[in-house]
């Protein structure tokens, strides 16, 4: 950081000079790019393109109209809509007609650091209109000089590359804890293990509290399922109460109602849950071992099947006892439990450290990005 701080002490001492961006950035319309079929399959190799979250939809089989972006020749797609904005170097087919592809207006910036630069524009994007022409390009941006430039984004692609890194370290390390999942709690006939009913090994729970404060940390609502966890602030209208299920240390929370029917978590302290969320408590069973029983999509699509309802269908309560799974003796129960539990330790930490690297990275970016004008 020494470093920088003594380059950008010397090139600019009395600040630098703030650009819109339109005066960087040229953009094209994505016509010519769009995909025609939706008919997606990993097979196909062309990626079809999302500025937003999703990013990848799928892949595509056609050849023709595809913007040939490159790690030479990159491009940065944009939603005109809701300014998401993603740094793309691969030939791809576009979705959406109101992505527009931004390409270097001039060729003594680097577009790296214009991309970085990006991520400090606030637009208000409330109304649903066009925003690139009318506001996102007259937005300004700190535009130091080249050397500058390229050593913030030396620094800040570290930090990418870290973060990326452990993205798919964490991708690999799920995809290999779901298939010993799958294997662990897979037996057959040989292994003596009988198959039970849900119902045969826990219930409802049927306990009351009449008065639970719906922001309190012990309450269960579907928006903290939706979380992954439990005890987030559901409202911001101050405190409210209600009559709630009760659940227990060692329950396992589902969500009951579309699209939340495979949202689950096991409690480690006791509280009130919505009539959104099933308290299931376990009375022969280990109650780790049920809660990643249920965790997988086979219960999930098995309670998909049973689900009933308007709009926002609920999951069958009936039907969701009658759920059969194997059961083997406690001592194997708890030994599957252990060895998915260690695995999902793992994977925990390894999220909290990419997390970590994530908060450092906007923390260096935004001080690497400000400059006195």
């Amino acid at each position: 950081m020494t470093t920088l701080t003594q380059l950008i002490e010397h090139h600019c001492p009395n600040g630098v000079e703030y650009v819109e961006l339109k005066e960087v950035l040229k953009y094209e319309q994505p016509s010519k790019y769009l995909v025609s079929s939706t008919d997606y399959d990993d097979g196909f190799s062309t990626a079809v393109l999302t500025a937003g979250k999703t990013f990848i939809l799928g892949y595509t089989d056609e050849t023709t109209g595809i913007y040939e972006a490159s790690p030479d020749d990159p491009v940065i797609i944009f939603d005109d809509f809701t300014t998401a904005f993603k740094w793309v170097d691969f030939p791809f087919k576009a979705k959406s007609s109101a992505m527009k592809m931004l390409t270097p207006a001039v060729v003594d910036s680097s577009f790296r650091y214009i991309f970085y630069a990006m991520h400090d524009v606030d637009v208000d994007v409330t109304d649903h209109k066009r925003q690139w022409i009318r506001t996102y390009s007259k937005e300004k941006i700190p535009l130091p000089p080249y050397e500058v430039q390229d050593a913030i984004v030396e620094r800040l692609d570290a930090f990418a590359a870290l973060i990326e890194s452990l993205d798919s370290e964490i991708t690999l390390r799920e995809k290999r804890f779901e298939y010993f999942r799958e294997q662990l709690l897979n037996f057959d006939e040989s292994d003596g293990v009988e198959y039970m009913k849900l119902e045969d090994v826990a219930e409802y729970s049927s306990l009351r509290v009449d008065s639970v404060d719906l922001n309190a940390d012990t309450f269960v609502g579907v928006d903290n399922l939706l979380k992954d966890r439990g005890g987030k602030t559901l409202s911001e209208h101050g405190p409210n109460t209600k009559r709630s299920t009760k659940y227990q240390v060692g329950d396992v929370l589902l969500g009951n109602i579309r699209p939340y029917l495979r949202k689950i978590w096991h409690a480690t302290n006791e509280g009130g849950c919505s009539g959104d969320v099933l308290a299931i408590h376990p009375s022969k069973v280990y109650s780790r071992f049920l809660y990643w029983t249920l965790f997988g999509d086979e219960f999930w699509h098995y309670n998909n099947n049973f689900s009933r309802g308007g709009k926002m269908p609920r999951g069958d309560k009936s039907a969701i006892l009658a759920y059969q799974f194997p059961l083997p003796s406690l001592a194997v129960q708890q030994d599957i439990a252990d060895k998915l539990d260690t695995m999902q330790a793992l994977i925990d930490n390894l999220k909290y450290e990419r997390d970590l690297r994530k908060a450092q990275f906007e923390y260096y970016r935004e001080k690497l990005l400000t400059f006195n004008s």
